[in-house]
């Protein structure tokens, strides 16, 4: 959940490092450091708070290899002892960690026993001076040989005063990635970091070591064999990583969902036949008409786009369908059949809970279809196929434009396989209709943003919210709560709305409004028999929903959606959400981009 990057080329290091660091802030924001080599001496700064902080405090200077990071505290508090870089007792070396080390309890006790003094709460101190152990003049040779003792998902980048030339880096089921420039290189924890400086990527495997030089990279598998290493163009340009004329990330990306949306679907459906062929997908047709149950393992808000891709999957393909949270699922001893096919969803294909998940399914022998956003992750990498969402970077921690894109690929799996089965023509042809018609529909409502603002402004005081809904509104109840909690710091929960009498009734009064979500047609009716229990108990009301009569009287507050399938109308329901939520937490004063405790991509468990 932290943020790694590097850089060995010229003298404009630290302004290189820094402005690297800033585009992976959003990965962990409680600390940031950084640690250079000059005239062989190993030079270090670290700051509590944002890069801001780590920039106001360091003096200029110029350095040809600098590293940096930016932290997600877990071991240990939010101090500069905690703060990243750690280094070995000489300060000979200094180390950036990105993940857990699990063993580092263990190996700080046999440290200890050796006379080794650390000076902070951290996992990452182990390292450094289990490197300085094995080190007797090869460096790489000694990163090498102290990873064998680490346990954890992780991924390491290491300097040496001595080596005032060289990176080394070490990535164990954690992301990393080295930009290949002209007489330059870097590393980072993502790509899109990499934008404004080269588009040439290599991404590091599991178990993989590299010695990073401004010529030359070399990478080395777990057996410390030298391999050949495929190099990568990104797919997208900087301006896609820049705020433009929005004031937060997380507002340009809600603004950019209708075209997400048709990136999602480009060059995937078949309107004359009514169905859809996605690239890249190995499975035979027969192996698919095989099928007799789907497993879908994700977190978060992936799980909700899990949940609802369930239930299309049910309803249209009338496939049996379990959706588990892959923390959950990891330690479970699942009963997988030769006809279950199971999909993993995580936006950026990095979340350690399911890429644990998906080893363990795919160690058991199942076929593994992933939904990811990023291309040369290691779930697009690890899976069997996998579909990608288009929907280009997403900064804002809070997930939008991913959520939709999930969605929007789930109903266009959930059509494919309907069409194999039982669907006709006819009814994939108007389904397929509906999901072209949804980016103008989305805009529909993006016009409507400042209503939905002077909205927010009415409630932003409340510090309590329900979010209900059945059925398809169910999932989509959840994820609307999620948003506010994210962003806003609100207690909001998501219910099924028919559960509310079972207990969280009790907590409807005044000042705990409830957001409900009506555009689930079948279960209409029964929803609004639930908010006249609401009413009847002096919860204010906000309806979002394509049927207005019958709310009139009975919500406090009502905005029309435009008509579509239950299928689709978690996306329509979601952007509202997605604005409500965005404008509370800006009338609260709330950071928006960067919540408190959260970071965008969850690489720990």
């Amino acid at each position: 959940m932290c943020g790694i990057f590097g850089y060995v080329g010229g003298k404009q290091g630290v302004k290189i490092a820094l402005e690297g660091l800033k585009k992976l802030e959003y990965r962990g924001y409680d600390s940031a450091g950084l640690a250079a080599v000059v005239n062989k001496e190993l030079v270090t700064c670290k700051s509590v708070g944002k890069v801001a902080a780590l920039e106001q405090k360091i003096e200029p200077f110029d350095a040809p290899l600098v590293m940096a990071h930016t932290r997600w505290a877990t071991h240990g508090g939010v101090t500069e002892e905690n703060a990243h870089p750690q280094w070995d007792e000489k300060r000979t070396l200094a180390v950036l960690l990105n993940g857990i080390i699990e063993n580092f309890q263990s190996l700080k006790e046999l440290l200890q026993q050796e006379g080794v003094y650390f000076v902070s709460e951290t996992d990452t101190e182990v390292i450094p001076h289990l490197i300085a152990r094995a080190y007797e003049g090869d460096f790489l040779k000694a990163v090498q040989e102290a990873v064998t003792l680490l346990k954890g998902s992780y991924a390491i980048s290491c300097i040496h005063k001595d080596h005032p030339d060289e990176i080394v880096v070490a990535a164990n089921g954690s992301p990393l990635i080295l930009g290949v420039g002209i007489e330059e290189t870097f590393v980072s924890s993502d790509p899109n970091a990499l934008l404004c400086h080269t588009r040439q990527v290599i991404y590091l495997s599991h178990g993989e070591t590299a010695s990073v030089k401004a010529k030359r990279v070399e990478v080395f598998d777990a057996t410390k064999t030298e391999v050949s290493k495929k190099i990568e163009a990104l797919s997208h340009d900087a301006e896609a990583i820049t705020k433009g004329a929005f004031e937060h990330y997380t507002l340009k990306e809600i603004f950019e969902q209708p075209q997400s949306i048709k990136n999602a679907m480009l060059l995937r459906f078949f309107e004359d036949f009514g169905t859809v062929s996605f690239e890249n997908f190995t499975l035979p047709a027969h192996k698919l008409l095989e099928i007799k149950r789907v497993l879908i393992v994700a977190c978060g808000t992936s799980y909700h786009a899990a949940l609802l891709g369930g239930y299309m999957l049910e309803d249209r393909a009338r496939l049996p369908t379990q959706v588990e949270i892959s923390s959950e699922f990891r330690y479970k001893n699942p009963v997988i059949s030769d006809d279950t096919f199971v999909i993993v969803i995580s936006q950026s294909g990095e979340t350690a809970d399911t890429i644990a998940a998906m080893r363990e399914l795919k160690a058991k022998g199942a076929y593994v279809l992933g939904l990811c956003n990023v291309q040369g992750s290691t779930i697009a990498r690890e899976v069997d196929s996998c579909l990608f969402l288009r929907a280009g970077p997403e900064i804002g921690v809070c997930s939008t434009k991913a959520f939709t894109s999930q969605l929007t690929v789930l109903s266009l799996f959930a059509l494919f396989m309907a069409r194999m089965r039982h669907m006709s023509k006819i009814e994939g042809q108007q389904f397929l209709h509906a999901m072209l018609a949804l980016p103008l529909q989305i805009e529909e409502i993006l016009k409507q943003a400042d209503k939905i603002e002077e909205m927010a402004e009415r409630y932003s005081r409340y510090d309590h919210f329900f979010f209900v809904g059945r059925r398809y509104m169910f999932p989509t109840a959840l994820e609307g709560a999620l948003k506010l909690k994210e962003i806003s710091y609100i207690n909001a929960n998501g219910y099924a709305a028919g559960e509310l009498k079972h207990g969280p009734i009790a907590l409807i009064e005044p000042d705990c409004p409830t957001v409900a979500l009506l555009s689930d047609k079948v279960t209409f009716e029964k929803t609004l028999s639930n908010l006249m229990e609401i009413k009847a108990r002096h919860g204010k009301i906000i309806a979002v929903t394509d049927k207005v009569e019958p709310l009139k009287g009975v919500a406090d507050e009502i905005f029309e959606l435009p008509s579509t399938y239950d299928e689709l109308a978690p996306i329509l329901s979601s952007v509202f959400c997605q604005l409500f939520s965005y404008y509370v937490a800006k009338k609260r004063g709330a950071e928006i981009d960067k919540p408190r405790n959260l970071a965008k991509s969850v690489t720990v468990e």
